[in-house]
């Protein structure tokens, strides 16, 4: 995975920081809004993102999402089935707590409890069967089998206080009130879907932040964002839009932070329903009485349909690679030669009729307009490459508050979404593909309700390997198993892309997450290095 920076402005980079940064005020802008300040509501990426200024992790992660040290120390497995984990002393919540074993013990016993969650985190607390608190810094994680995954499933998990949190819920955390944890920031005010008002935690264990305050506003417009950046009401932006990057690579008041991301944009189809799906007619709008999208012939049509190449450089405007599997080349659990699929519209055709279909059918194409960058742009591009093979598409862009809860209430028959993976195959198959099952936490975001049992024990057999060369050999064919099954469509890597002003530079994240820690006045130290 190359990581490029294009610092468009050098001089001014390497010279005097602004004023605002002077003033040790950061105003940042993001383009997707946070759900929830609660760490374990909802998997989401603006979400995880908020969270890692405020709480921390026992186990972190790097810009290249590699996992270091957080509130463990170390790490290391004593026997096949127990971790043991190392607490950093002296740590201490905003509140003053002392953070302890007790701490993590509380934690893992609320992640699969919390209440109503959208895209719960169980699914990384499942396998630990029993929790041991050696001493009040040494902890050991005791699984049903040998799990090699523990350590990487833990850079999902932020750790509370346990007094201050027991019996705490969602609401209160939203209010600000018990957005308490150990991170760099601690939180002023939270405006729900507007901004989260933050200062400097001066007793972070970690690297000290740059900035004394931050202003983190979640401004939707791709526009607006551009606009406030260009008019320094903010510093920095995350998600670029495409459509601006050729203007600001030229205006030297401005730098770009990019890197070839580990996000997944993908369609997800209607797989749970045998009959008719809800948004899937014949040519005369009457309903289908068995779902098309249960024919692989219809899954790999509509795959076929798609002429990625072309939508990665007229939509994205070169900010994404094109795809055919989940993950970048370079990436652990990468498939080797594994296609972009061929755009191949009479092929398409070829297999439509075979499934019963010559004339096609009629299908309604949902996703947001203010998630994932282009995203509307997107599904009107795939709408009408699938209307020139016969399936008549029309296209549905809501708000992403609005369109996420009908996606998780499988209310819809074809969508898309994006997914920021961790870089081993087990994260996409376990979350977007494993059959939902809110006992062992797999599926947690299996929207589609994609559902094939032998994968599954493929999937729980790879997670007990200690051989790494095997595990990853079995979570390739597994990979291919899925992909081979069309049991979602993908579309493109993602790059990731920051927006700065001069005097603000940025370290670009493969896991996107945008956060006031990784912005440093161009003078500093750290952004010398």
């Amino acid at each position: 995975m190359r990581s490029t920076i294009a610092a468009l402005a050098l001089a001014g980079l390497l010279g005097t920081a602004s004023t605002q940064a002077s003033a040790q005020t950061l105003n940042m802008a993001v383009g997707a809004p946070v759900t929830s300040l609660d760490p374990h509501f909802h998997q989401l990426s603006p979400n995880n993102a908020a969270a890692s200024m405020i709480f921390s992790r026992l186990v972190e992660t790097d810009d290249r999402a590699r996992s270091i040290p957080g509130l463990a120390e170390s790490w290391r497995a004593v026997e096949p089935t127990v971790w043991e984990f190392k607490l950093r002393p002296g740590v201490r919540f905003h509140n003053g707590r002392e953070f302890t074993a007790e701490d993590v013990a509380f934690t893992l016993a609320r992640v699969p409890n919390v209440p109503n969650s959208p895209a719960s985190f169980t699914l990384f607390v499942r396998p630990i069967s029993r929790v041991e608190i050696v001493d009040p810094l040494t902890i050991r994680l005791h699984t049903r089998t040998p799990y090699p995954l523990l350590p990487m499933d833990l850079t999902n998990i932020f750790i509370l206080d346990r007094e201050t949190h027991e019996g705490a819920t969602t609401e209160r955390f939203n209010s600000g009130e018990l957005a308490v944890g150990t991170g760099p920031f601690r939180v002023v005010r939270h405006a729900n879907g507007d901004r989260i008002e933050l200062e400097r935690n001066d007793q972070y264990f970690g690297e000290r932040p740059a900035f004394a305050r931050v202003n983190y506003r979640m401004i939707t417009n791709d526009a607006a964002r551009t606009a406030a950046l260009m008019a320094g009401d903010v510093d920095v932006i995350d998600q670029v839009p495409t459509a601006d990057l050729s203007r600001m690579r030229r205006d030297n008041r401005l730098s770009l932070y990019e890197t070839t991301g580990l996000r997944l944009i993908f369609l997800s189809l209607d797989h749970s329903r045998e009959d008719a799906s809800p948004f899937i007619t014949d040519n005369d709008g009457r309903p289908i009485a068995r779902n098309p999208l249960k024919d692989l012939r219809v899954r790999q049509a509509l795959s076929m349909a798609i002429d990625r190449p072309n939508m990665v450089e007229r939509v994205m405007e070169g900010a994404a690679t094109p795809t055919g599997q989940f993950l970048a080349e370079g990436v652990t659990s990468h498939i080797p030669g594994y296609p972009v699929p061929r755009f191949d519209p009479d092929g398409a055709r070829r297999l439509l009729a075979e499934a019963g279909f010559p004339n096609g059918f009629r299908i309604t194409l949902h996703g947001p307009n203010d998630r994932y960058p282009n995203d509307a742009r997107i599904i009107q591009a795939v709408g009408q490459m699938w209307t020139r093979v016969g399936i008549r598409t029309a296209v549905d862009a809501q708000t992403w508050a609005t369109f996420i809860g009908r996606a998780n209430r499988a209310e819809l028959s074809a969508f898309l979404l994006g997914w920021g993976m961790n870089p081993d195959g087990s994260h996409p198959l376990r979350n977007l593909i494993a059959c939902p099952n809110r006992e062992t936490g797999l599926g947690a975001s299996n929207r589609g309700r994609y559902c094939n049992p032998e994968l599954d024990r493929g999937l729980m057999e790879s997670s007990e390997m200690l051989d790494e060369a095997a595990r990853q050999e079995r979570l390739i064919a597994l990979e291919r198993m899925a992909l081979d099954d069309v049991a979602l469509i993908p579309l493109h890597i993602q790059t990731n892309i920051w927006g700065a002003r001069r005097g603000f530079v940025v370290t670009p994240r493969a896991d996107e997450l945008t956060r006031a820690q990784d912005v440093r006045p161009a003078s500093s130290p750290a952004a010398a290095r």
